[in-house]
């Protein structure tokens, strides 16, 4: 007997991969000479960097930058197996498993950091992206990280935006 087992990750816990390995154990120590295929699947959110640079022979890149509360904090992205395509993960650098369950406060946390993964993967050369957006502490619709990028977002006296979404509703224009 052939068994595909495709898991996703158990948010905030065990990877894709991991929780496969633990179901292909179990299924070996029920069905006695059983073959079986592990393929990790993702949604976008938790697990997408692992399971696409994994597959694809590829490697993670580490790299620091600003967390979703505005704290330094450690985050990766990857470069796929054929070292043209950068995969990022924004739950790594912007996302809920980031922030303590009593901090979570989606008008404030910044996708800042995705916009520094994103820079970093554009200085190394990197052209083509696979942007993964689940498992976000945020709710700023993409401006922190237009800002780690350097676009400059202004309310109507020209003075910058804080980081968040509850800074947004004073947006007047956008410098580019």
């Amino acid at each position: 007997m052939k068994i595909v087992v495709a898991p996703q990750a158990f948010k905030g816990s065990l990877s894709a991969t991991e929780v496969g390995y633990s179901i292909i154990q179990g299924i070996q120590n029920v069905i006695q000479g059983a073959k079986t295929i592990l393929v990790p699947v993702a949604d976008g959110g938790d697990g997408t960097l692992e399971t696409l640079v994994e597959s694809s022979k590829g490697k993670i890149k580490p790299i620091t930058v600003t967390g979703p509360l505005g704290e330094s904090q450690n985050a990766d992205w990857g470069a796929l197996g054929n070292n043209k395509t950068a995969i990022i993960e924004m739950a790594r650098s912007s996302g809920l498993a980031l922030v303590q369950s009593t901090k979570l406060n989606p008008l404030i946390a910044t996708t800042y950091g995705l916009g520094e993964v994103i820079f970093d993967a554009l200085n190394q050369g990197y052209r083509d992206f696979i942007i993964g957006i689940g498992g976000s502490a945020t709710n700023d619709a993409g401006a922190g990280m237009a800002q780690a990028l350097g676009v400059r977002l202004l309310d109507s006296k020209g003075i910058e935006l804080d980081f968040g979404g509850s800074s947004l509703s004073k947006l007047s224009s956008i410098d580019m």
